[in-house]
Parts: C-alpha cells; sequence; structure tokens
C-alpha cells in the first residue's frame, strides 16, 4: 500500500535550491557551451563539440526548469483552477525530447566523420575537456539539492550529470589522440555520449507522458484503493473511479458511491472518512465524491487496462 506524502506546494527538495543558484548556473553553462563550441572548431574534435551542445542543452534545461518552477508557484485561478504545477512536467517533457533530439544527433555526425576522418588537436581536447568537467560537476552538485521529489529538476540533474560523464569521455579520448593518434577515439566516444544521452530521455519519458495524460500516479495501488473505499462504513458500492496527478506531486480523485443511508448527515461522514484514509493511505489531498442510488448506478467502476491481443482483431468476435 502507498503511503502518505507531503503535497504541500513548497515543501519539496527543490526549495532548497533558489533561483538565483538557477539563474548562475544557466550563465556558467551558455559560457562553457561558447568555449567548448570554439575549441572543438580549434581542434578538429566531434566529441568536444557534442559536449558543447550536450552543454548547451544543460543551459536549456536549467532555464526552462527556473521557468516552469516560477510558473509553478502561481496560484489557481479562473483560467487554471487546478493551478500551473503541470507547467513543470511540461518543462520536464520538452528538456527529455531535447536530449533524444540531440542523441540521435550525434549518432548521425559521429557516422559521417567514420566516413570522412579529419585531424584532431588532442592537448585542446584535454584542456577545455578538463575546465568543462569542473564547470558540470560544481553544476550537477547546485541543481542535486532540488532533484529529489521533482521530475523537472531531475531531468535538469539528468543533464549535468551525463555531460560530466561526456567531459571525462572527451579526456580519454584526447589522451588517445595525443598517445597513439587514435582519432577514431573521438568518434567513439562521441557515440558513447549520444547513446547515454538517447538512454537518459528514453527512461524518464514514460513516467512524464503519463503524468500528463492523467494516468493513475505510480505509487498508488488502484485496486486496494477501491477495496478500502468498499470497506468504509456506511458506503454499499463504488462506481466511476478516476485518479490522476495535478502537478507531480499532488493528487486528486473523484467517484461516486452508493450508500447505506443518503441523509445527509451520513454523507458528509463518509466524506470524512474516505478524505481522511485517502489521505493517510494513498496521499491523495483533494477528493470529490457524488452520491448515486443504486438503481441510477450502471455498475462501471472502471474497465481493466485490456491486454494486448497480438494484432488479433477480436471485434467480430
Amino acid at each position: 500500500m502507498a503511503h502518505s506524502h507531503d503535497h504541500a506546494g513548497h515543501s519539496h527538495g527543490e526549495e532548497n535550491l533558489s533561483d538565483r543558484q538557477l539563474i548562475l548556473a544557466v550563465a556558467i553553462n551558455v559560457l562553457l557551451t561558447l568555449a567548448q563550441i570554439v575549441g572543438g572548431i580549434l581542434s578538429g574534435s566531434l566529441a568536444l563539440i557534442a559536449d558543447a551542445l550536450h552543454n548547451f542543452s544543460d543551459a536549456a534545461s536549467l532555464g526552462l526548469a527556473w521557468f516552469a518552477r516560477r510558473i509553478g508557484r502561481r496560484p489557481a485561478d479562473k483560467l487554471m483552477t487546478f493551478g500551473y504545477a503541470q507547467g513543470e512536467v511540461v518543462a520536464a517533457l520538452i528538456n527529455l525530447t531535447t536530449l533524444l533530439i540531440i542523441g540521435f544527433y550525434l549518432i548521425v555526425e559521429a557516422i559521417n566523420r567514420f566516413a570522412a576522418p579529419q585531424p584532431v588537436e588532442g592537448w585542446t581536447v584535454i584542456w577545455v575537456a578538463g575546465i568543462a568537467l569542473v564547470i558540470d560537476l560544481v553544476t550537477a552538485f547546485i541543481v542535486y539539492r532540488g532533484a529529489h521529489d521533482s521530475i523537472n529538476m531531475k531531468a535538469a540533474f539528468l543533464h549535468n550529470v551525463s555531460d560530466a560523464l561526456a567531459s571525462i569521455g572527451v579526456i580519454v579520448a584526447g589522451v588517445l589522440i595525443i598517445l597513439y593518434d587514435l582519432v577514431v577515439a573521438d568518434l567513439i566516444i562521441t557515440l558513447i555520449i549520444a547513446a547515454y544521452v538517447i538512454w537518459q530521455g528514453a527512461t524518464l519519458l514514460p513516467r512524464t507522458v503519463r503524468l500528463l495524460m492523467g494516468a493513475v500516479p505510480d505509487e498508488v495501488e488502484f485496486d486496494q484503493m477501491v477495496e478500502n473505499l468498499r470497506a468504509l462504513g456506511g458506503v454499499q458500492d463504488i462506481h466511476h473511479v478516476h485518479v490522476w496527478n495535478l502537478g507531480e506531486h499532488h493528487r486528486a480523485l473523484e467517484a461516486h458511491l452508493t450508500l447505506v443511508d443518503y441523509s445527509q448527515t451520513a454523507f458528509e461522514g463518509v466524506k470524512r472518512r474516505a478524505r481522511a484514509m485517502l489521505e493517510k493511505d494513498f496521499g491523495i489531498a483533494h477528493a470529490t465524491f457524488e452520491p448515486c442510488l443504486a438503481t441510477d448506478c450502471d455498475d462501471a467502476l472502471i474497465p481493466a487496462h485490456p491486454a494486448p491481443n497480438n494484432g488479433k482483431d477480436t471485434a467480430g468476435d
């Protein structure tokens, strides 16, 4: 059974990360990107340019994360009656999609370089990548404090961690070029960076999409929740259950209840007990219930998730 969570809008770890720190991280990464691009052009290193593009996506992701946090703090209004917290999930989707695009672009560029190799100046690669590694680690440390409970900040943090690993790979490539004139190492590191970037994006993307589509929260055991509601005193049955996330950390539920006693007093008691149970056991702080007579309900709880039919058309069965 899921445990209760803190769902106050600003009680999560990302509060420890100030807007000023985020803006500083963005500025540092923009400057680093420019330095890496210049270094990559002067040295002829595709891996360094790949790291620069990835680093630019870091700066963009941090800027987007900062913007989404500011939007997410806005209170509910007549336009967004549930508030603006979902903006952080949208920002995460944009960041992760950008990761995937960059990853595939780097693969294409590396393949083209394999077909037509170019000379690479190893020392320039090592110095620029070394500076990049230090900045990546500092930025990742800054962002880490806000990455525990926010998929938006987690996406930004993963950008920085992957860039730090990429910088290490570029340094290794520079060393191999200096010692063994192994120019192909630059391209191999580029492919490794690209593969890691794609893996990162593909890992977090499904959860982000589920949040935007209003899927049942990952931590909520739907069947157990329904059974707990049915077991409440005064509840005869439950129908038309819908549960979803409001943003990333707030959950909402609505359902129709068939009651034993349809008096107003009894219904208020059922609602009070149901809301207390949902918040304690499933972290659902916003619950709306509607009473329905047994003769009026169609016994529709919610259909089970359909099992794959292996491509077979069962419409005529």
